[in-house]
């Protein structure tokens, strides 16, 4: 009948106007299944994605020799003069391109004891005027010898890694932040050699260099382990974060006393500060965690060679 409502069963028409939309196979495409999980080496975030990426840098530097710049003042030699240095730097291995004696020197025991270790490793001995060694020791009190040390050549932070990979080992590099005394850079260098470190990085500005002091003070372990330099320490430190390191800042106030390290047996750049200032604020920022060495209260802090020489020892102790 006119007016009377739709029948029972009959079909009812959409009204007109705006279609309602649909999830496109949204919901379809939801449910279905992502495939089997990436391995850990192609997930962008995990530790093995990130060694791997640093490896490959390592290697394409490797391949292009690509070193860090050296500045103009670097490109000058050292001298060490006067015959017991002289004689100390080459018992000590020291580098040398030239042993330098002035003419008509008295030649008394030190001196010809220099002279017959210069012989024996290779050194080149050269007879000279007494006032070329006045020019290049500056007047210094070098009494007829002077030996010439060449500029170090520093490794790439990134090659430190690749020295680890290719011994198929946890890396385990020591970082120094404002230590400024070569003996002890000399000492930290010891101490890493002897306890299995990868490499030592320091900083380009306020910091020791690999001078023949820290080369004596190493006892020779400076031909043993690569010592790189960093242009910017902290940009070195997050490198390393990136390549899955963890940072370890060594500080008198640390939250994690040294016998209760765990993490010992990790990757880890072991940053070790200044005596007297300690780390800088940056590099502090920087660090996943701060271990200290326990002491009695009588002793305020120890010397910067020989606290990374103890933190290193425990670290080598629980790999071992």
């Amino acid at each position: 009948m006119p007016g009377s409502s739709q029948r029972k069963g009959a079909i009812r028409k959409k009204p007109r106007g705006n279609p309602t939309a649909g999830s496109g196979g949204r919901v379809r495409r939801g449910l279905e299944g992502k495939g089997p999980t990436p391995k850990a080496v192609d997930r962008v975030k995990h530790p093995a994605h990130k060694r791997a990426k640093a490896a490959e840098r390592a290697k394409d530097r490797e391949q292009r020799g690509r070193r860090p710049a050296r500045k103009d003042n670097e490109s000058t030699v050292e001298w060490v003069y006067g015959r017991n240095p002289v004689v100390e730097a080459l018992r000590a291995g020291v580098p040398a391109a030239a042993l330098h004696v002035a003419e008509g020197t008295e030649r008394d025991a030190r001196l010809r004891e220099a002279l017959l270790v210069a012989v024996e490793t290779g050194v080149s001995v050269l007879e000279v005027p007494r006032a070329e060694l006045d020019r290049v020791t500056a007047g210094g009190s070098h009494q007829g010898v002077a030996l010439q040390i060449p500029p170090y050549e520093y490794a790439h932070p990134d090659d430190l890694l690749q020295r680890a990979y290719d011994a198929q080992e946890a890396p385990l590099i020591v970082a120094l932040d404002g230590v400024t005394d070569p003996r002890n850079l000399g000492a930290i260098t010891r101490s890493a050699a002897a306890f299995g470190a990868h490499g030592v990085v320091v900083p380009e500005r306020r910091t020791a260099s690999m001078s023949a002091s820290a080369w004596k003070t190493s006892a020779g372990a400076a031909a043993r382990i690569p010592v790189a330099r960093a242009g910017n320490l902290n940009r070195a430190l997050k490198s390393y974060k990136d390549a899955g390191l963890l940072v370890i800042g060594l500080d008198m106030n640390g939250a994690v006393e040294l016998p209760e390290f765990e993490a010992a047996t990790e990757p880890i750049v072991l940053v070790i500060g200044s005596e007297g200032k300690g780390l800088a604020r940056l590099v502090r920022e920087n660090c996943d965690l701060i271990v200290s060495i326990p002491m009695t209260s009588a002793t305020e802090s120890l010397n910067a060679g020989i606290a990374a020489g103890v933190t290193l020892y425990e670290i080598s102790r629980r790999r071992g």
